[in-house]
């Protein structure tokens, strides 16, 4: 269900065209999805995002420039390459200006599709000179997710981390902005250096500005001796300012004049000192409004904000629950000693139905005193709905769902059950007959969701 390192997704409206192709590729070491339609490519795109798509550009229906288009808009940054019979240089001129990553006329050699394919998947984020696959996804191990926006989302955050560019992280509370704050830095060629959190929200205003820039001996009452700072203790690594804003508008232009200046002046001091740190900030808040208030400084936010990623809430990527559960269960079960082996078909019902507007860090409480309490090998679904403090949703029979997300509802079924068709169709209301009509209408099959050891 979620795809290897150098997985790749080809489409192509002829079938033996397709085979032919895929028998090269996967010689060549990549693994495959196929689709024989641009509307089955987005459907398995949404199921688990490749590395690279390649597409034909003359299909029925949508054609393969109208399938960038739509990836395009949804994912700028998955490379795209287009094979095609017609292609003049005009078409090759167009796609490249409107973003294709690369362009071939069949008939073409295999090393000019190799060549452009290996450019592809570097550009994706796919890192050919680690000695190993295991280092090359060490920097995001800490982030569990089965979830395609997550994917795309990680695929920017190992694009951002090659380069010294401040990043600011929005998401709700508790969705694992500093998680993604630390994954980056690993990334990074900063990653053998400090990764140093500033929780800007959890310290005192009076003592944030020494806490960052640090102070002399003497500098205020109670400074009985020097302190360096937390800045200072960051060089040559990361800086992680969480909360950001929540930081006071006077400490917010000495921020910046660091940012500026790559300097600072402990409190006290008459000398400024040099500093090398990467910063990375994070809130909850939505800055331009905070900007448009006069609660934050407009040239500050501009600064901090070079690029934004987004965490989506646990809410729109509710496939990550049960992998979460399980992971924080097993985790649990390490650190306690004390082995509870899962949770219930009706127990894992309630999780994934659940709005989580504590995201990740909510669910991590729930697991927590599910374990502590559960006297059996599963967890029951009483104890969830203890742990809940009130009556989760359940997941919506399929009737009930509106129209336009048909496709997400079954691909999140089929995610929660691994592909077990007789379990979603019984989540759906729907009996296995027409759960399967309901398939074949989304360009859905069952073996896009079994898991396999990649």
């Amino acid at each position: 269900m979620k795809t290897g390192r150098r997985s790749l997704l080809l489409v192509d409206d002829d079938a033996d065209l397709l085979r032919l192709l895929s028998i090269r590729l996967q010689s060549a070491g990549y693994q495959l999805q196929m689709a024989q339609s641009a509307e089955q490519a987005l459907a398995r795109i949404a199921v688990a995002r490749p590395k690279v798509v390649i597409t034909d550009l003359r299909m029925d229906g949508m054609d393969g420039m109208g399938l960038f288009e739509h990836i395009h808009r949804q994912d700028p940054t998955l490379p795209v390459i287009v094979l095609t019979a017609h292609g003049t240089i005009p078409d090759a001129v167009q796609a490249t200006q409107q973003g294709v990553f690369g362009y071939l006329t069949k008939p073409f050699k295999d090393g000019a599709l190799l060549d452009l394919l290996e450019r592809a998947m570097i550009a994706s984020g796919v890192d050919e000179s680690s000695s190993t696959a295991e280092r090359d996804e060490a920097w995001q191990a800490e982030i569990i997710t089965a979830s395609p926006a997550m994917d795309a989302l990680l695929a920017e955050a190992h694009l951002v981390a090659a380069s010294e560019i401040s990043v600011l992280i929005q998401g709700a509370s508790g969705t694992g902005k500093e998680l993604l704050a630390r994954a980056i830095h690993l990334a990074s060629p900063r990653c053998q250096k400090p990764f140093v959190t500033i929780n800007c929200a959890a310290i005192p205003e009076q003592l944030l500005e020494s806490e960052l820039f640090g102070h002399i001996k003497g500098a205020f009452t109670g400074a009985v001796a020097a302190n360096k700072g937390l800045i200072m203790e960051a060089i040559g690594g990361t800086v992680f300012l969480d909360e950001i804003g929540d930081m006071p508008i006077p400490l917010q232009a000495k921020l910046l004049r660091m940012l500026q200046d790559r300097e600072i002046r402990p409190v006290g001091a008459s000398n400024v000192i040099p500093v090398d740190v990467r910063i990375i900030s994070a809130t909850h808040r939505i800055l331009e409004r905070a900007v448009a208030e006069g609660g934050f400084r407009e040239d500050l936010f501009y600064r901090l904000n070079v690029v934004t990623l987004l965490i989506p809430p646990l809410r729109q990527r509710c496939e990550d629950i049960p992998l979460l559960a399980r992971h924080f269960l097993a985790r649990l079960n390490e650190k306690q000693h004390h082995n509870v082996n899962g949770f219930t078909a009706e127990a894992l019902e309630i999780l994934t139905g659940y709005e989580w507007p504590g995201n990740v860090r909510q669910l991590l409480n729930v697991i927590e005193q599910c374990h502590v309490f559960c006297t059996t090998p599963l967890i029951p679904a009483t104890l969830v709905s203890r742990a809940l403090h009130e009556k989760p949703t359940s997941i919506l029979p399929y009737a009930e769902a509106k129209q336009q997300f048909d496709r997400d509802y079954l691909i999140q079924l089929l995610k929660i059950t691994q592909g077990h068709v007789s379990e979603a169709a019984r989540l759906a209301g729907r009996n296995r007959t027409e759960f399967y009509r309901l398939l074949h209408r989304h360009n859905l099959s069952p073996d896009m969701f079994k898991s396999d050891d990649v």
